[in-house]
């Protein structure tokens, strides 16, 4: 297995592509997807742009990507985090996608925190962006757990909004400053 990052309950590993059941399963559960499209990904979809993306990436952004999450103790698919570029120079934007027996255990905190921590102690980058709807407040409180900040509230055009899209979308941040400050304590 190559390994991307160990935490104390997780081992993250960069996607192969023969692991396109993994996302299918992943993406086919309504509830993981109802903050992000409200409807399960087409296995199509996946193998032919999804997969084929996330392999590009870790190519093109070398130590970034997204990658697959594994439950240290037992060896369980949980889903996936992940460090992508953004527009910004310096800053990446953190996020995970997790099966729904993963959720309210803390892995997707954990998980958070140890790519923060990869982002600024080993990558040195310079800031660390999240967003979700407004309305998702369990991923909301993720990223106040793990040191990300609110920014704002911001609205974008979506030609088939989910419900809740009318609240907007909301941005956390951590830069690396303020992350070497809480480090300190």
């Amino acid at each position: 297995m190559d390994t991307y990052l160990e935490t104390e309950r997780l081992v993250l590993r960069r996607f192969t592509a023969g692991d396109a059941e993994l996302l299918v399963e992943l993406d086919s559960d309504p509830e993981v997807m109802r903050y992000i499209t409200g409807e399960p990904t087409p296995r199509d979809e996946i193998v032919q742009l999804v997969l084929p993306e996330i392999l590009a990436q870790y190519a093109t952004h070398p130590g970034l990507g997204t990658f697959a999450a594994y439950e240290k103790a037992s060896g369980q698919f949980l889903g996936w985090f992940g460090l992508k570029p953004t527009g910004e120079a310096g800053t990446v934007d953190v996020g995970y996608r997790l099966n729904r027996s993963a959720w309210g255990k803390g892995y997707a905190t954990e998980g958070t925190r140890a790519l923060i921590d990869k982002a600024f102690g080993e990558l040195g980058l310079a800031r660390v962006i999240a967003d979700t709807m407004a309305v998702n407040t369990k991923s909301r409180r993720v990223m106040v757990k793990s040191g990300l900040r609110f920014v704002r509230v911001f609205h974008e055009h979506f030609d088939d909004p989910l419900p809740g899209t009318e609240y907007g979308e909301v941005e956390y941040a951590i830069d690396r400053g303020t992350w070497q400050a809480a480090a300190l304590r």
